[in-house]
């Protein structure tokens, strides 16, 4: 009898790793999930996405985006009929899951079907779905953009520029395509320019006095006024004697807090034209607090692009940026 209850514990142990080593050979081999940049699948029955639900998730989903000269939704919205939300399509990135329950319920679980997938669940009756949609709102869009960066940055590090400039003047490195190229270098100015349909997408960066932007309600004027200064010296129009970048005066930019290679940064979102001449569009701006330099890092992107979807562009721009890494 003992033998017998040995030989079940054996083949009981052996059944328990062979689970686990199934279930972690299945989390190993997720496959990579899909979808177009900022696309958010929402899977959904047709009456109720035609309904209020429809339009609640349209308000919070498909608000406008900050800082882009015309209005793009935050995401390009998909609905999915459940009956056939199943292979391919549970390999999206960002998911939004919309059930109708008895049980009033909201949670978020990443890489269920695929890697790096985030999927919002939210069930209940008709109003509860629309009240927890509300609630979660911040939680939830952040969560999905947190993961639509991600699976950006990683996508950019199958091809990065291999120039020296960033670490050779300022001792700081960032993931960038090698479709940008290297179009001005000087004392304390670097620029990146990558050439697109109809336009241009630009990095550039440089250094400030430590504590030369007050933490205080005069922040943004701060950050304008370094900004047109820069312009003026170093970003120049056609007429590099009398047109040069600037801060739309017409554009009140948004300013946020931000935390970049785990350091305090103020980020502005807005738009810059050209002093003397018709030429404008969206610029994120990133003034990083590097104490232990003595200094403010500064990074930015700007994108022309006429007559063009501007929200992808910038969400690049922002994913290079983020990359931000300042050596010791």
């Amino acid at each position: 009898m003992k033998k017998l209850y040995a030989l079940i514990f054996v083949l009981a142990l052996f059944s328990s790793c062979g689970d686990k080593n199934d279930k972690d050979v299945a989390e190993r081999y997720k496959p990579q999930s899909a979808g177009k940049v900022n696309l958010l699948a929402v899977v959904i029955d047709n009456d109720q996405w035609k309904g209020k639900i429809g339009d609640s998730i349209r308000s919070i989903y498909g608000a406008p985006t900050d800082g882009l000269p015309m209005e793009e939704p935050l995401f390009s919205l998909k609905q999915i009929n459940p009956e056939v939300f199943k292979d391919p399509i549970t390999t999206y990135r960002s998911i939004l899951i919309i059930e109708s329950s008895d049980e009033k319920k909201f949670r978020i679980k990443g890489d269920v079907y695929a890697k790096p997938q985030q999927i919002v669940y939210i069930s209940g009756s008709d109003d509860e779905i629309i009240a927890q949609l509300t609630e979660n709102a911040a939680k939830s869009i952040k969560t999905l953009k947190d993961n639509e960066l991600l699976s950006k940055q990683q996508f950019i590090k199958g091809a990065l520029n291999k120039d020296k400039s960033l670490e050779e003047t300022f001792g700081i490195s960032l993931n960038i395509p090698s479709v940008y190229k290297v179009v001005k270098k000087e004392d304390n100015f670097v620029w990146f320019e990558r050439k697109v349909s109809n336009g241009t997408m630009n990095i550039i960066a440089y250094t400030l006095p430590y504590g030369s932007i007050p933490k205080n309600d005069t922040t943004i004027d701060a950050i304008i006024k370094m900004r047109d200064s820069i312009g003026e010296a170093y970003v120049p129009g056609r007429d590099p004697e009398t047109m040069y970048m600037i801060t739309e005066k017409a554009y009140a930019p948004f300013l946020f807090e931000a935390t970049i290679d785990n350091k305090f940064a103020f980020e502005t979102k807005g738009m810059w034209e050209v002093h003397g001449f018709q030429m404008a569009g969206p610029f994120i701006n990133y003034v990083v607090d590097d104490k232990d330099h003595n200094r403010l890092m500064v990074i930015e992107g700007f994108a022309f692009a006429p007559s063009e979807d501007k929200r992808d562009f910038m969400f690049e721009i922002e994913a290079i940026l983020k990359s931000l890494k300042i050596q010791k």
